[in-house]
């Protein structure tokens, strides 16, 4: 029975560091290293590469994360019961406003495309699982995975590279994170899998067509 209970113990928490290491908001940062990696965006000088990076780190991650933990905070939530579906209106709202103000901002510094598209896809992403969100619990951790495979999907149609390792790589990470979300009871299998192609279709749409 103890080995048990630790067992159980150790694969929530490993559940739990799965769900802090891969959060919903870090498909904009890892889009925009991919970019500067492998496609023509490589040759751009380091400190703007890092200009870019850190404001999309301020208005995609660290803006949102503060003002959704004031928030929870305020209304004396923990994070799972921020988690119920009624509650993550507002954590929705917050994220894309920020997401809003940070693709302003690069039109406003005219900033190629392809930067921007990445934001355009995450807020997509942000968007169409707030309206799903009204009146089913969807998974935005998955969905932003899937936002990730898809973008991958979409960048290997423009630069022409063959994404089926990548892809392979996208879909072993959201099926842990699936795992890891079902575990913690935040989500049933049909939320996580439906988060992730939601997350997919939006991203490969948006960076294809907008």
């Amino acid at each position: 029975m103890k080995n048990e209970m630790r067992k159980e113990k150790q694969m929530i928490l490993a559940a739990r560091i799965v769900s802090m290491l891969f959060t919903p908001f870090y498909l904009p940062i890892v889009g925009l290293i991919a970019l500067f990696l492998f496609s023509y965006l490589s040759i751009f000088p380091m400190a703007y590469k890092l200009q870019v990076l850190i404001m999309t780190y301020l208005f995609t991650i660290l803006l949102p994360t503060v003002m959704i933990h004031l928030y929870r905070r305020y209304q004396g939530w923990n994070l799972i019961e921020l988690g119920q579906r009624e509650r993550r209106m507002v954590p929705y709202i917050i994220s894309i406003v920020c997401y809003f103000s940070c693709i302003y901002l690069m039109e406003r510094l005219h900033m190629p495309h392809f930067i921007g598209s990445i934001i355009i896809a995450a807020l997509l992403v942000q968007i169409v699982c707030a309206i799903i969100n009204v009146w089913w619990k969807i998974s935005t951790h998955t969905a932003a995975i899937g936002g990730v495979g898809g973008a991958l999907f979409a960048f290997a149609e423009y630069l022409g590279f063959n994404p089926v390792w990548w892809l392979c790589l996208v879909f072993f990470v959201a099926g842990l994170l699936g795992t890891s979300r079902m575990i913690l009871r935040q989500h049933n299998l049909s939320q996580v899998v439906a988060g992730f192609w939601v997350g997919f279709v939006c991203a490969a749409v948006a960076i294809l067509f907008i």
